[in-house]
């Protein structure tokens, strides 16, 4: 069978790199190189572990739905994964402006195309993953609750594949558009007056189904930018329809778990692993690795 091809000769450059990070196109109409790229352009970058055991995480860095934060809650989350041997795919979506479809657009995008390419970048194409910090908690949230099977019909191939995420990893994420939400994220989603029903659609403790993937959220107590009620919210809907779900409520760190570093930070890494390790989604000794 013919491999799935998205930007031609460039996506064969990325199988060949091997561990060297490659930036690519989602589509294949944008230019990865270009620094003048269109403002609907968007990238992933892939990184890759030396030895890989298969799994694959799409990394939504925050921002409030602005702006993208993507060296510690992008590029550095992809190097801390391919020290576990998972495949670490740095997303740079589109920001919305009001137009609240484009982001999730982008995240299922990522998703088909590893997994539609799972055999040529070496993953389990049952291993991908996705993970959010803030408004991308949003977006790795929304993308776990907002999926579909792929259309077989599509000419594109990668629109054929599943855009489900196996597993999601959400740290101080934005998860509601009610009352506790961050209002800039919000703002820059929806517009400044959202619908009730598109406040429901993209409130993502209401959307959750006994079809939705196992979770893992990680939040400061202390947290006052985004209240953890939003963790609190999803998780509680998780459990209502027996998803396989943790809630790591941190007692400090307020958003951003002091500047990604120290204890908080850390934890909620070694316990993310090990729950990834409870479910099968890595080796045991993936997880335990410094």
């Amino acid at each position: 069978m013919k491999s799935v091809l998205i930007a031609g000769i460039l996506l064969q450059a990325v199988v060949c790199l091997a561990e060297e990070p490659a930036r690519i196109p989602l589509r294949a109409d944008s230019s990865p190189t270009s620094k003048d790229a269109p403002d609907d352009a968007a990238f992933i970058t892939i990184h890759k572990p030396e030895k890989g055991n298969g799994a694959a995480i799409v990394i939504c860095p925050g921002g409030g739905y602005g702006g993208l934060v993507t060296g510690p809650e992008g590029h550095g989350i992809a190097q801390w994964l391919n020290r576990h041997g998972i495949t670490g795919i740095v997303l740079e979506y589109r920001l919305p402006r009001g137009r609240a479809l484009v982001p999730l657009s982008d995240a299922q995008r990522a998703i088909r195309l590893a997994r539609a390419n799972a055999k040529e970048w070496g993953l389990d194409p049952a291993r991908i993953g996705i993970m959010g910090f803030s408004a991308g908690g949003h977006l790795a949230s929304t993308a776990a609750t907002h999926f579909d099977d792929g259309d077989p019909a599509a000419k594109d191939p990668v629109d054929q594949v599943s855009s489900r995420p196996d597993f999601a990893i959400l740290v101080y994420p934005v998860v509601t558009m009610g009352a506790k939400t961050h209002a800039g994220s919000r703002n820059n989603l929806l517009g400044p007056e959202p619908s009730a029903a598109l406040i429901e659609q993209f409130s993502n403790e209401l959307q959750v189904t006994k079809l939705t993937p196992p979770m893992f959220l990680a939040h400061a107590l202390d947290d006052t930018p985004v209240p953890p009620e939003n963790s609190q919210l999803l998780f509680d809907a998780l459990q209502a329809q027996k998803i396989a779900s943790k809630y790591l409520a941190l007692p400090s760190g307020g958003h951003g778990l002091n500047g990604y570093k120290g204890p908080m930070w850390d934890v909620w890494q070694d316990q993310s692993l090990t729950w990834l390790s409870e479910l099968k989604f890595i080796p045991a000794n993936d997880a335990t690795k410094k």
